[in-house]
């Protein structure tokens, strides 16, 4: 809305003091026409804003132009300031909704916080983009379209119709109760029942939603975290889920019952190496999580596991066997 889009302005100029047309465009995700118009609009609203003209002139307030808000604690400014330094509300299409919040606190914190909360905020990281090995953390890439029109039906208790794309089958459509949203490790997940049953759908699989003008049909409250839990234990007990009894370095264990769904059982042996029955989602996930262990583990069971295993052995042995 423009409303909200000049109030942005506002803020903006008075946390940076003076800014281009550009600079601010980029910030708004508006074009700079559009900021030249934004501009107009508040002089004749009677903001005192002007422009400096030159190399390094652009858009500023007046001095003394703002409002403190009152009641925040140094602590309760921070806590502000590093939530919103998060990714999750990219997954529920709220990233510019966040911005826009997030200049709105630190532009009303009273002058004495506002710098030495900035500034420790600087000093604090969540969920960086990468690990410490440098690998990219997988994150969900939901058109903002899509994930606009799913939040509005869930918020709004409406049923909604997606377009469904699910694993190794062809996209297809489906109409849903929408009961939440989750997001987890920058994954977004709608929670929903179908038909009664419930039903979980990856973001990032919802190729195109429409919400309808029926009513969903769900409970007035929900807990979500213990729906999530509950989701979370149907899928870890289903599948083709196998059981594998391992012996594992202990300086080891920890990465592999990482990969791991449940350790059902666990003693240590007379060298110190740990006996783990260990389940996992399915054989191809067991001979992953085994190999990425090399000699710091050996599956004892199953025998499919252990063949499984000595075959990828055997052929990377030929593979960089000496040339004859």
């Amino acid at each position: 809305m423009r409303a909200d889009r000049l109030v942005s302005l506002v803020l903006l100029l008075r946390r940076h003091g003076r800014l281009s047309a550009t600079a601010l465009a980029r910030e708004l995700e508006v074009s700079t026409r559009t900021v030249l118009r934004d501009i107009e609009a508040l002089s004749t609203a009677g903001v005192p804003v002007y422009a400096e003209r030159g190399r390094h002139g652009g858009f500023a307030l007046l001095p003394g132009f703002q409002t403190e808000l009152t009641g925040l604690n140094h602590d309760e400014a921070l806590a502000l300031l590093v939530a919103g330094s998060r990714r999750g509300a990219q997954a529920f299409g709220l990233g510019s909704a966040l911005a826009s919040a997030m200049r709105k606190v630190v532009d009303a914190l009273p002058e004495n916080y506002r710098a030495t909360a900035t500034g420790a905020a600087q000093r604090l990281l969540i969920d960086p983009e990468t690990d410490i090995l440098s690998r990219r953390l997988a994150a969900s890439a939901e058109p903002d379209t899509v994930v606009t029109e799913v939040r509005r039906a869930v918020l709004a208790g409406r049923k909604l119709r997606i377009h469904y794309a699910a694993v190794n089958q062809a996209p297809k459509w489906r109409t849903v109760d929408p009961i939440g949203l989750v997001t987890v490790r920058d994954q977004g997940y709608l929670l929903a029942t179908s038909s009664g049953a419930d039903r979980t759908y990856r973001l990032s699989r919802i190729l195109a939603a429409e919400e309808l003008p029926e009513l969903a049909q769900r409970p007035d409250q929900v807990d979500l975290d213990r729906a999530w839990q509950e989701r979370s234990t149907q899928f870890r007990t289903g599948g083709d889920q196998v059981t594998v009894l391992v012996r594992v370095n202990p300086a080891r264990r920890e990465e592999l019952v990482g990969t791991a769904l449940a350790v059902r059982a666990e003693e240590t042996d007379a060298d110190g190496w740990l006996r783990l029955e260990v389940a996992f989602q399915d054989p191809r996930h067991a001979e992953w999580a085994l190999w990425q262990l090399a000699t710091n583990a050996e599956a004892l069971a199953p025998q499919w596991l252990r063949t499984s295993l000595r075959d990828r052995a055997a052929a990377i042995a030929t593979c960089y066997g000496v040339p004859s």
